[in-house]
């Protein structure tokens, strides 16, 4: 891709109103648009980092058997009356509307009663389970106040997976392969070292116990409290005498740290299934309930998380697993006649044959200083400088974005090549 063609350009303001650091540096990389509070529209940039998630996530929940679908936003009452949380006094973020009919409609915020309501036409026998399905779809939630940048919005791309097994056990099993799967999840994504599995409520998804997954992060909008010496955490909501007392742990090995949500996973059991009428015939011939469990992660949340969890004074730090972009490859040249351009420009070339992800900053009018400003500010992972002062010097002067060293280390030309062409 050429920077010169690129759609959005860079800023050096975000709006007055936006507070939050990664909704700043995202308006101002090019990778947002800000549509009104708590709503954000994905530009080329951005959309290529939450694709990239989405993949990763894909391929981490299909690993443990489970499907791709997509389903409608638009909601029916008399489904969700079936649960009892079509009442506003239960579910307090439901964006509802009419059809010209007059009959009431609402706007997901999940999809726990409509994917039920769904199976059921598929589930008859014990031998149509187990079922294991995900999507990737924009969720509307009415929040009193979005904040927080794209960490908390009105509208946001969640991915969110739905378990229907036959036995409790069955249920377990799947849920727990579900936590390593989410962890394998965050540590592609260059968030591992900072996500805890955290225990908490059920909140309105359901009365027992659930499992957030939680980075440590102070712009995080929850307290954790996270054990000194073992790989586990809880939310402050939990953190009383009588879980710790259930767990067998003590208060003061916990430390309380500030985290964002990045993750959470539900296990049901059948209180769902016997809300929505879901039952089928065991190979006893006795007619039972199907256990359900629910895992959702914010996908767009996570991209504003690993910026605030990554990014530096100088702007956005992508981990190379979600960036926009490999390399960042940028001519200092002043006119596409000079020897620098055109070497920079075969490379492009090169790169590009062989699929390598490459931003070319070909702009000509622009100065070396405004050149390296845009890219410490859009963070891709490794930037490459072809000028006549480092050809003169041997070759390439490459620098990663996570580097503090002010300069770059040069490197000859078949030797950069050799690190990404294949047939070079």
């Amino acid at each position: 891709m050429l920077q010169s063609k690129l759609f959005t350009k860079t800023k050096k303001d975000a709006p007055s109103d936006e507070t939050s650091k990664n909704a700043i540096l995202l308006y101002r990389a090019g990778f947002i648009h800000k549509e009104l509070a708590g709503v954000y529209s994905w530009l080329p940039l951005g959309l290529m980092v939450v694709n990239k998630i989405k993949e990763i996530i894909s391929q981490e929940m299909e690993a443990i058997g489970s499907s791709e679908i997509i389903m409608s936003t638009i909601q029916n009452k008399e489904i969700w009356e079936k649960s009892g949380r079509w009442d506003d006094e239960k579910v307090d973020v439901w964006f509802k509307s009419k059809l010209k009919n007059g009959n009431e409609v609402g706007f997901g915020w999940s999809h726990e009663e409509p994917i039920t309501e769904m199976a059921k036409s598929f589930v008859s026998s014990y031998k149509d389970l187990p079922i294991i399905v995900h999507q990737f779809q924009n969720k509307l939630r009415n929040e009193v106040r979005a904040k927080a940048g794209v960490m908390r919005c009105r509208e946001f791309v969640m991915k969110d997976m739905y378990s229907y097994f036959k036995n409790e056990e069955e249920l377990n099993n799947f849920y727990n392969n579900c936590i390593d799967a989410y962890m394998k999840v965050y540590r592609r994504i260059g968030l591992g070292d900072m996500t805890y599995v955290t225990s908490a409520s059920g909140g309105v998804f359901t009365d027992k116990f659930s499992h957030e997954f939680q980075t440590v992060c102070e712009a995080g909008e929850d307290n954790i409290y996270i054990h000194k010496i073992q790989n586990l955490a809880m939310n402050e909501e939990i953190f009383n005498e009588e879980t710790l007392n259930k767990m067998n742990l003590k208060k003061e090995d916990f430390e309380l740290k500030k985290a964002a949500e990045v993750g959470n996973i539900f296990n049901f059991g059948t209180k769902k299934s016997e809300e929505m009428d879901m039952y089928f015939t065991d190979n006893d011939g006795i007619k039972k309930p199907v256990y359900l469990g629910s895992y959702g992660i914010g996908v767009t949340r996570l991209v504003g998380v690993i910026v605030e969890a990554l990014s530096d004074e100088k702007g956005i730090v992508w981990p190379e697993s979600v960036s926009p972009f490999s390399l960042h490859l940028i001519s200092l040249a002043k006119n596409e006649n000079g020897e620098s351009y055109k070497k920079a420009k075969d490379v492009y070339e090169k790169l590009k044959s062989q699929h390598v992800e490459v931003l070319f900053d070909d702009r000509l009018e622009k100065s070396a200083g405004e050149k390296f400003g845009d890219s410490d500010l859009i963070g891709i992972p490794m930037r490459v400088i072809i000028s006549e002062k480092s050809l003169a010097a041997g070759g390439v002067e490459i620098k990663e974005r996570k580097s503090q060293e002010k300069n770059g280390e040069i490197i000859s030309m078949d030797q950069f090549l050799h690190m990404y062409l294949k047939d070079c």
